[in-house]
């Protein structure tokens, strides 16, 4: 079967190929590593002293991978060539897990693991990861709130300033690593085991 298409069509296609539809991702993506020890992999306890972690909301400007840069008190600007590998909403939430399950030995539950009684609930705002140009800190704040069932709710804000050395993805990806770890293993011990 033969099929003819009209030169237009082809030129179109011939130029389409070489285009690319989406921002250009930078050779390097970073990704938040946890300093806690994962220590054993099964682990056992009444639904009453389990544990759920639900991924932060974020405020606005981290509804991105890219890496926010403020600029003075009312100013955001965005890194180039520093992206996350994915929102870091996500990555905050897995990191915090991964350390209050290796610092608590609790059970650290999923949100999408509903069908078991959640426990408590940890849920929370991270309203802050990104760098803080006049200061030259990578700054990490988040609200945390903690429902342990009927005992109430209660709430309290976390920040982490670390010093970088330059306003680049090189001395951003350890530092914001860094100041996630330190609000991390405050949460652990506030959530306690």
């Amino acid at each position: 079967m033969r099929h003819d298409f009209p030169l237009p069509v082809l030129a179109a296609a011939l130029a389409l190929s070489g285009c690319s539809f989406g921002p250009k991702v930078p050779p390097v993506l970073m990704r938040l590593s946890s300093a806690a020890s994962p220590g054993a992999a099964g682990r056992t306890a009444p639904t009453s002293a389990a544990i759920t972690v639900v991924v932060p909301t974020v405020a606005q400007e981290l509804r991105t991978p890219r890496l926010p840069v403020r600029t003075g008190a009312t100013q955001v600007a965005y890194l180039k060539d520093a992206q996350w590998v994915e929102a870091p909403g996500a990555l905050f939430g897995r990191l915090l897990s991964e350390t209050i399950a290796a610092r608590t030995g609790r059970v650290v539950l999923d949100p999408k693991q509903f069908t078991f009684d959640p426990g408590v609930r940890l849920t929370g705002t991270l309203q802050a990861f990104g760098l803080q140009s006049d200061t030259m800190e990578a700054v990490a704040v988040y609200d945390a709130a903690l429902a342990r069932g009927a005992d109430g709710v209660e709430t309290r804000r976390f920040e982490a300033r670390v010093p970088v050395a330059a306003v680049d993805a090189a001395s951003a990806a350890p530092a914001l690593n860094q100041a996630a770890n330190q609000i991390a293993a405050e949460v652990a011990a506030w959530v306690g085991g």
